[in-house]
C-alpha cells in the first residue's frame, strides 16, 4: 500500500486554516503523515494548530514564501504520495483515497490531478475551475491543473527537485511544466477533488497583474517564448488594472490591442501573426459595432 503525506503551507490564514485541517484529517486514510509549515503567523492560526497537534506535526517560523514552506514540508516527510493543500483551500471527501488508489493502479503515472471548484469565504460554491485531460501542448497555453487536486509521487521530487523558491505566484505551474518537459507522466481523474477558496486576501484576486508578469517571465525562461494566449491574458489584466471600463468598448478594445502588442514585444521581441490578428480583430470588430450602434441612433431623416 502506498503511503501518503499531506503538506500545508500556512501564513495568517486563521479564518480558514481549521477548515483546511479538518478536510485533511477527515479523509479517513490510515497512517496519513500530515505536516503544516507555518511562516510565523500572528493571528489565530497557531491556536488552531495546537488543538490538532495530536493528529499532525507543525512548526512556525519565518520563511521565504509559499514555495519555501512547501519545500520544507517535502524535506520533512517520507510518504510515497504527496499532496499539497494551501491553508485556505479544502480537499473534498475521498480525495486522498481516490488519488492514492489511482496511482497504485497506474504505476507508470507520476502525477494525477482532478476537478476543482471555486468557493467563497463562507464555503458557498462559485464556479468550476477549468480542468481538462492532459495534453502538453494545451498546457503551454493554460494551467488547467488545479494545484490542490494534484498528487505526485516521491520519485518526482527525487528526480526533478524541489519547487523554485524564486517564484511567488506560479511555482506550481513551473513545477508541472518542469516535470512534463522532463518526461514525467500526468493523468486526469475526472472527480471533484478540492475546493479552491477565493477571498479578498487571496493571491489570485489581489495580485493578478503581478501573477501574469511572473508567469510570462517563467514561460519565457522555460520555453524560449511566451505563448500568445498568455500574452492575451496579460493584456486583459493590464487593461483592467488601468481601470478602463469594458462598457467603453472601443477604448477597451484599443487598450487590449496595445497591451497585447506591447507584451509580445516585451517578452518575445517580435509580433506573431496571432497577436497581430488579435489586435486588428479587437479594434476593427468593436469599431464596426460602435459605428453600427451610432447609425441606428441617428434620426431616420438622416439615414443614408
Amino acid at each position: 500500500m502506498l503511503t501518503v503525506c499531506a503538506i500545508t503551507p500556512s501564513f495568517n490564514q486563521g479564518a480558514y486554516v481549521e477548515r483546511t485541517v479538518r478536510s485533511v484529517l477527515s479523509q479517513g486514510v490510515a497512517e496519513l503523515e500530515y505536516v503544516v509549515v507555518d511562516g510565523g503567523s500572528r493571528d489565530e492560526t497557531l491556536d488552531v494548530l495546537r488543538r490538532y497537534e495530536h493528529c499532525l506535526r507543525w512548526a512556525s517560523e519565518p520563511d521565504r514564501g509559499q514555495a519555501h514552506a512547501v519545500n520544507k514540508g517535502l524535506r520533512a516527510t517520507t510518504g510515497d504520495v504527496i499532496g499539497w493543500l494551501n491553508s485556505d483551500d479544502v480537499w473534498e471527501p475521498g480525495a486522498i483515497r481516490s488519488a492514492r488508489d489511482f496511482l497504485a493502479a497506474h504505476p507508470e503515472v507520476d502525477v494525477v490531478y482532478g476537478n476543482a471548484r471555486y468557493v467563497d469565504a463562507d464555503d458557498r460554491p462559485l464556479e468550476p475551475y477549468h480542468t481538462e485531460p492532459w495534453n502538453l501542448e494545451r498546457f503551454f497555453d493554460a494551467c488547467y491543473i488545479a494545484q490542490p487536486t494534484a498528487f505526485f509521487r516521491r520519485r518526482v521530487v527525487e528526480r526533478y527537485g524541489l519547487l523554485d523558491e524564486r517564484l511567488r505566484y506560479c511555482s506550481d505551474y513551473e513545477y508541472w511544466l518542469r516535470l512534463a518537459l522532463g518526461g514525467a507522466r500526468f493523468a486526469y481523474l475526472p472527480r471533484l477533488q478540492a475546493s479552491y477558496r477565493l477571498h479578498g486576501a487571496a493571491v489570485t484576486v489581489g495580485a493578478r497583474l503581478a501573477l501574469h508578469r511572473e508567469v510570462n517571465d517563467m514561460l519565457r525562461a522555460k520555453l524560449g517564448r511566451v505563448p500568445d494566449q498568455w500574452l492575451f491574458n496579460y493584456a486583459h489584466e493590464l487593461a483592467d488594472a488601468r481601470g478602463i471600463s469594458r462598457r467603453r468598448r472601443l477604448r477597451f478594445a484599443a487598450a487590449l490591442a496595445a497591451s497585447a502588442l506591447y507584451a509580445a514585444a516585451r517578452w518575445n521581441r517580435q509580433i506573431s501573426p496571432g497577436v497581430l490578428h488579435f489586435a486588428v480583430r479587437r479594434v476593427g470588430g468593436n469599431a464596426r459595432a460602435v459605428l453600427r450602434e451610432r447609425v441606428e441612433r441617428w434620426p431616420s431623416s438622416l439615414a443614408l
